[in-house]
């Protein structure tokens, strides 16, 4: 797990490395305040957590603040271990990855032993129809899809119908890329989820918020808006590996307080991993303090 993290957040622990120069036994705030803007760590968040720190910090005064002030324990869990169909839709703005992570949810599926099923419901673009059929193919899965143009809401219902008929284990639902702020398409999104949620009918609906880790703390104010609208299971960060700013997860996590699932690191089927905050914070720590004491 920690390897896997370690790639994913490179750019940003050797932007660290860069600026600290040395690793540190203790640093001072003003340091430390230096350190989490250089990686996007929002400022309301480094404001909650300079005010009770001393001095002085040392790795473990501020693993344990870290902990205090994410408040792990308030984040919102919900268990869909024995759904069938599990149907899962995904959300996000254009260009942050969502069509290349369904590949990935659905080959993490398929290595699982599930019979998986994709839904082709961002029929805004012809190419993202395209784009997913090409993934059910090479990962042979079959793929309901529709006409470009058509009601995205009638490729969810559908897609619901016939996984439940065929006994389909998962389904992975795509939607059009929109801004945080396009009124016409969070209309239309909300559509999807009624309608999705009335062909489930006792069955609940896990809803994935994709975000791009290049965006860094903008990531977060998408993110804000999406949330007005659903209440989101889950939030998969992307393109983590590409970007220096994956300090920006300890301000999406604070402020939203919605688990994140898993974090792309690539292009290939496979580069998807569980997300760990235990990780995540020992390997930013690790790149600022010697020791663990």
């Amino acid at each position: 797990m920690i390897s896997s993290i370690k790639k994913s957040l490179q750019k940003t622990t050797q932007n660290l490395a860069s600026l600290i120069g040395s690793k540190k036994d203790k640093c001072t705030k003003d340091e430390l305040e230096e350190i989490l803007i250089e990686c996007d760590v929002s400022y309301d968040f480094i404001e909650l957590l300079l005010e009770e720190l001393p001095p002085y910090i040392s790795y473990q005064i501020l693993h344990k603040k870290l902990l205090e002030k994410l408040d792990l324990h308030s984040l919102k869990y919900v268990d869909f271990t024995h759904i069938k169909p599990l149907v899962t839709l995904i959300v996000g703005v254009n260009g942050a990855g969502k069509t290349t992570t369904i590949a990935k949810l659905a080959k993490r599926a398929q290595q699982e032993g599930k019979k998986v099923m994709l839904g082709a419901g961002d029929t805004f673009r012809a190419a993202a129809i395209e784009q997913l059929k090409l993934w059910g193919e090479k990962l042979q899965i079959p793929v309901i899809s529709t006409q470009h143009g058509h009601d995205p809401s009638a490729v969810a219902f559908d897609s619901i119908n016939a996984a439940k008929a065929r006994g389909i284990d998962e389904l992975y639902i795509d939607t059009a890329g929109r801004l945080h702020n396009h009124t016409n398409l969070n209309n239309e999104l909300l559509k999807i989820v009624r309608v999705s949620q009335k062909a489930l009918g006792d069955l609940p609906l896990r809803t994935y918020l994709v975000l791009d880790g290049t965006q860094g703390s903008q990531a977060l104010n998408q993110a804000r808006t999406f949330c007005q609208h659903i209440d989101f299971s889950g939030i998969i960060i992307t393109k983590l590996d590409g970007t220096s700013k994956g300090g920006a997860i300890f301000s999406i996590i604070n402020e939203l307080k919605i688990p994140i699932c898993f974090i792309g690191s690539g292009e290939g089927a496979d580069d998807l991993n569980v997300f760990d905050i235990q990780s995540y914070i020992q390997t930013i720590l690790d790149c600022i303090f010697t020791t663990h004491s």
